[in-house]
């Protein structure tokens, strides 16, 4: 049948399976709205209030669903505003189509109001980006991009599409889109056999794992994987929920703001098991001192990562759930009992202080736990709160933990949350922010309150940027430049004024009580916990310091 650009565009989505689609209108891409317009019965449209808001929408949307989320903006300055949200999602491999349009081809290079080569911006953060100038081309670039998004190591991929191949028509027919395979072109058998060997010869294995298991869909193989190889297990910030953080073997997370357990664990074991990670800065610290007395093995779906920051000892390059059944296959069940005495030894020895005589973030966070279903979605923004909301909230599924881990992404949370809830509308979703980042989206609370999607921000409010504080406290002699917020910003009058119930917050007391009415309100709340502006993050490792000088407030003390 013959359909124009704007149709073909509808239908490729529906053939992908997509539901929802985060956006904003403009010029260019107005043709693409009008005929969104027609298929509001199987496409829903949340409409943002700022592009930057529709991306991490998407990206919400799709870390808690597992598929790919998808975004519109028009040309220009709302192309480029999806920028932040792409490359916070390329940082953290999640899949997302984002879907621009630009100018016609008549006027395309002639810097035409609001033109931008969007395609050309976005190179560096997307697994491919690219401008389609023909209709013909449109379908077949579109099934591309969602098979790119899915397959191998999963990313965003942005299709910019000029005005008049919105209007062009051409022939199309549906397809079905193919499976995506699992990802086994350089997984080799002799590199399973290697690590099975490594891991027979180990008496003190140490399991480290990230985001890539929860990308994977692998956390039951991981699970058999600790028990069979009889190992204490610890989890990148993005790896939250990859392993139920409920179990014996789990340790914490590892590195700056990781627990002593797990750093001192990581310092002492004699086999370090990397399964789907970056060895990023902020797990390794220095990278010359990270695991020294350990053989290193590293597991994942991308061979650019393996002895790209730390050198490994064996490898094995796949799709981490069928790698994991194979070596869950080949292992002889083994009994470390010495070793994982030691390392909860560590664990009861160096547990994490939550302070009980006031208002403060962990505090807040132990609460949330408590008071919340395990299926519930916690969102952070990044700071001194995501860090206290992936120590304190013992997480016991995967895609229940939504943060911006490689970007760090400050204005986060709030859109990414309304993308979560949106994809699961059955869980709680919490988006935990400071009030430093809260100031960069609050403005999505329109979008909360006119879509109706009721999820629950609470804000550790203390009138600071509290990590930068932190770190001008500990290494820049208290010389607080421009991180005080000590102002008359109200956000209880924000949120009533954008249409979501806000609640001042004081005293445990008072939070308690807020949460527990939010919570089974099922509607939007704001929740405004004010707190001390030196609380701060502990344990911790200094910039490019070792993992086994971790501090906390008492050794400062010392």
């Amino acid at each position: 049948m013959v359909l124009n650009g704007s149709q073909i565009i509808m239908e490729c989505l529906l053939e992908q399976g997509v539901d929802t689609v985060f956006g904003y209108p403009g010029g260019a891409i107005l043709n693409v709205y009008d005929e969104l317009y027609k298929y509001s019965d199987r496409i829903t449209h949340i409409l943002t209030s700022h592009e930057q808001g529709a991306s991490h929408a998407a990206d919400g949307y799709a870390r808690a669903t597992g598929k790919v989320g998808v975004c519109f903006a028009t040309s220009g300055p709302g192309a480029t505003n999806l920028v932040t949200g792409i490359a916070t999602a390329f940082m953290d491999s999640i899949p997302m189509v984002a879907i621009t349009c630009n100018v016609g081809n008549a006027v395309l290079g002639k810097d035409s109001f609001q033109e931008v080569d969007i395609a050309g911006v976005t190179i560096p953060v997307t697994k491919y980006s690219t401008l389609v100038k023909r209709v013909e081309d449109l379908a077949p670039t579109i099934r591309r991009a969602f098979r790119l998004a899915k397959s191998g190591r999963p990313g965003p991929v942005l299709v910019d599409v000029t005005k008049d191949v919105t209007a062009a028509s051409t022939e199309y027919t549906a397809q079905v889109p193919d499976p995506i395979s699992r990802d086994s072109q350089f997984t080799r058998n002799s590199d399973i056999d290697q690590v099975v060997e490594m891991i027979r010869a180990s008496e003190k294995p140490f399991i480290f794992a990230g985001g890539g298991v929860i990308a994977a869909d692998a956390a039951g193989e991981l699970k058999e994987f600790a028990e069979k190889v009889d190992a204490p297990v610890t989890l990148s910030l993005m790896g939250q929920g990859a392993f139920d953080e409920a179990d014996s073997r789990y340790t914490g997370m590892l590195g700056m703001h990781g627990t002593k357990a797990s750093n001192l664990g990581v310092v002492g074991c004699d086999l370090l098991i990397g399964i789907g990670v970056r060895f990023s800065d902020r797990c390794t610290g220095n990278t010359r001192a990270f695991a020294s007395r350990a053989k290193i093995i590293h597991i994942d779906v991308d061979p650019a990562e393996v002895n790209k920051n730390i050198r490994t000892d064996a490898h094995i390059i796949g799709d981490i759930k069928p790698v994991l059944a194979a070596l869950n296959e080949r292992i002889e069940p083994k009994h470390n009992d010495a070793w994982m005495s030691h390392v909860r030894g560590l664990v009861k020895k160096y547990p994490l202080h939550v302070p009980q005589d006031t208002l403060n973030g962990p505090w807040v966070i132990q609460k949330i736990d408590e008071l919340t279903p395990d299926d519930t979605i916690i969102v952070t923004d990044v700071g001194q709160h995501q860090m206290w909301a992936s120590q304190h909230y013992v997480y016991r599924r995967p895609r229940t933990f939504l943060s911006s881990g490689g970007l760090g992404t400050m204005g986060y949370g709030l859109g990414a949350a309304i993308g979560a809830k949106t994809g699961r509308p059955e869980s709680v979703v919490v988006n935990v922010t400071g009030d430093g980042c809260f100031r960069m989206n609050m403005n999505e609370l329109a979008t909360v309150s006119r879509s109706q999607v009721p999820v629950i921000t609470v804000i550790l409010n203390n009138h600071v940027l509290g990590m930068v504080r932190q770190w001008q406290t500990l290494f820049y002699g208290k010389r607080y430049s421009h991180t005080v917020l000590q102002d008359k910003a109200d956000f209880v009058k924000v949120a009533e004024a954008l249409g979501v119930k806000g609640y001042r917050v004081q005293t445990q007391e008072e939070a308690e009580a807020a949460l527990k009415e939010a919570i089974a309100s099922g509607e939007a709340a704001v929740i405004d916990c004010w707190i001390d502006s030196d609380d701060k993050v502990f344990p911790m490792v200094e910039p490019n310091g070792r993992l086994e000088d971790t501090f906390t407030e008492d050794d400062l003390e010392d």
